[in-house]
């Protein structure tokens, strides 16, 4: 795709501006860092043009004050005071369960993890956002505590004109094909491979 151009034009009916403006399903999985940090990057974009974004943060602890969160927060605050960007909700989607989950059975977090989903579900037949970062949101599909043909089939189906945006490891297949831009994180090299552990300003 040198310079933005596409390298094939499908001949679906549409215009270029049609085609261009079509919502798309935009999948960060892999092995490396960043997943998360391609997706709030493409949320600023967002929230600069105005729209309505919707962060839905899964298997990360309720504890853990990530920088996103409160920077996203603050243009939420801006947009309320001066009308700047767009609005900002930012949801931790289930209590007790995070990678340690420690707190509660397997059930209490499936069921929460389902719970998460089904608000989605909800916001998005409601046409309430036009970004929705969907973080480590692939981990509850991994463990099956989300059903992946139901997730497929409500993306597919989703009216008006919303962007979606999963991250996480593991993938599933079917959300990859669904997709419309997968990207993986590979691992070239990474500072723990010497010893070094995660620091302020880089990981939270």
């Amino acid at each position: 795709m040198p310079q933005g151009v596409p390298t094939t034009v499908p001949a679906d009916g549409l215009t270029t501006r049609q085609r261009r403006n079509r919502p798309l399903v935009i999948v960060h999985t892999g092995e490396m860092k960043g997943k998360s940090t391609a997706a709030f990057g493409l949320a600023l974009r967002g929230w600069n043009q105005g729209w309505s974004i919707g962060v839905f943060q899964f298997v990360k602890s309720a504890k853990w004050k990530v920088g996103e969160e409160e920077a996203f927060r603050a243009l939420g605050r801006l947009h309320e005071q001066t009308g700047e960007g767009g609005p900002v909700e930012w949801h931790k989607m289930g209590v007790g369960w995070s990678w340690t989950r420690k707190a509660g059975s397997e059930e209490d977090h499936a069921a929460d993890a389902a719970e998460g989903w089904a608000e989605i579900r909800r916001r998005i037949a409601a046409e309430t956002h036009t970004l929705y970062v969907l973080d480590e949101f692939t981990y509850p599909m991994h463990w099956g505590w989300v059903d992946v043909d139901d997730v497929v089939e409500t993306l597919a189906n989703r009216p008006g004109h919303q962007h979606v945006v999963i991250t996480g490891r593991y993938a599933p297949p079917a959300l990859l094909e669904a997709a419309d831009l997968v990207t993986e994180m590979t691992k070239i090299k990474h500072p723990m491979d010497a010893g070094q552990k995660g620091q302020r300003g880089i990981e939270w």
